[in-house]
């Protein structure tokens, strides 16, 4: 396909209502994009979006190479290998499968390659748990790449479509993953709306092959060796790369809003703006931490909420600006930090941002279910002063520390 001017919109697309499980939206995603090459390996919980997609590749709905690889180590090297050709390209995958392909991860940065993955994150095994936490998707964060957490399926569809705009503008060329909750979003139907000319996202997302890529007609090598001389050089180009790409981040988010009617933002907040007490999480618990929010205010307490969504590039300017105020910050954490002085990775970047420490509380951890009231009850407590700041606490954990 050749490369489509973005038009100026005038209107919003028109759209219809639809109900899709979050893996399903994504893969909805991924055709209306025209993704040209697929290559992936199921596993639980990501399996039914990439078998939607050799679905809709089967029946002639998504003209693309599926390529039925036979491990992740493999579809992240194919998709590298049709990146490189110029194709636009998509990989799915979880957990040991992330961990499998980790070999090509830094290998699709250092070549600039716009691909996009979506993650159902799972937590890591061992004992084997094919049940959801973060444990895959925070091992990625110095590898290069851009990470999205989205909340449900409405923003992971969008996040999607996003994600192709980003990652394949000029001044990006970076890979990007669009993580969700393994199940509680993956598995479970939710509303979605979605355009009703599906040409619509295509026309947003035009495939720009303005990339580094490889041509038959000029012979180049990509990713070649790199001596000491000019390895740094070479990887720091990426660095800056990702540090600028989060303006072209919000750039993409706030156009989508006038095509579709839908932005986040790098970061979602609730209630903020008079807060003394901060609950700061990221993915689908959002919703249980707002209604928890709400609870503390009716009783007073000066509480408010802030989820991540852009984790990489870290939004350091936003956070400060959101949270800079509030006296008492707490990060829910959904992946073990092992050995750190914070026990949450996200505790330890939000207090490195904020140059305070902050409450550090782990929850969802192999995916052990949470409610509104212990989120209540862990606001209450830092409240009252009952919980001290720069310790790790725990919901749900039997003998843990609460």
């Amino acid at each position: 396909m050749t490369a489509q001017a973005v038009i100026p919109r005038e209107r919003r697309v028109a759209q219809r209502r639809i109900a899709l499980t979050g893996n399903h939206a994504v893969a909805l995603a991924v055709k209306m994009a025209k993704v040209e090459v697929i290559a992936a390996y199921p596993i639980t919980p990501q399996t039914p979006a990439v078998e939607k997609l050799a679905e809709y590749v089967n029946n002639g709905e998504l003209d693309a190479e599926y390529i039925p690889v036979e491990s992740e180590h493999s579809a992240m090297s194919a998709v590298i290998g049709a990146s490189a050709m110029g194709a636009r390209t998509f990989t799915e995958t979880s957990s040991q499968g992330l961990f499998h392909m980790y070999e090509n991860l830094p290998i699709a940065v250092g070549m600039r390659l716009p691909i996009v993955m979506g993650i159902a994150a799972r937590t890591a095994s061992a004992p084997i748990n094919v049940w959801g936490d973060y444990s895959d998707v925070m091992s990625m964060r110095e590898l290069g790449w851009i990470i999205y957490i989205v909340q449900n399926a409405q923003e992971a569809f969008d996040t999607i479509i996003q994600a192709y705009r980003v990652a394949e503008d000029s001044r990006v060329h970076l890979p990007v993953a669009v993580a969700y909750d393994g199940f509680w979003t993956s598995h479970v139907l939710q509303p979605l709306d979605v355009p009703e000319d599906e040409e619509e996202v295509i026309r947003f997302a035009p495939i720009t092959r303005s990339w580094v890529k490889l041509d038959v007609d000029n012979p180049a090598q990509l990713g070649a060796v790199g001596t000491p001389e000019w390895y740094w050089e070479v990887r720091w180009q990426a660095v800056e790369a990702l540090r600028e790409s989060i303006k072209v981040i919000e750039e993409v988010d706030s156009e989508y809003c006038k095509w579709f009617g839908r932005s986040y933002g790098l970061a979602v907040p609730y209630r903020l703006e008079d807060a003394e007490v901060a609950i700061v999480t990221y993915g689908s618990i959002f919703g249980l931490v707002k209604k928890a929010v709400d609870r503390l205010r009716s009783e007073g307490v000066k509480a408010g909420a802030l989820r991540l969504r852009v984790i990489r590039p870290w939004p350091y300017d936003l956070l400060r600006k959101l949270l800079g105020h509030v006296d008492k910050v707490a990060v829910i954490d959904r992946t073990i930090n092992h050995g750190g002085p914070l026990q949450g990775p996200m505790a330890v970047e939000v207090a490195a941002t904020l140059h305070k420490p902050v409450y550090n509380i782990l929850a969802t951890i192999g995916m052990r279910a949470i409610d509104s009231d212990m989120i209540y009850e862990a606001g209450w407590k830092i409240h009252k002063g009952h919980w001290a700041p720069g310790q790790t606490y725990t919901l749900g954990l039997r003998g843990g520390y609460e």
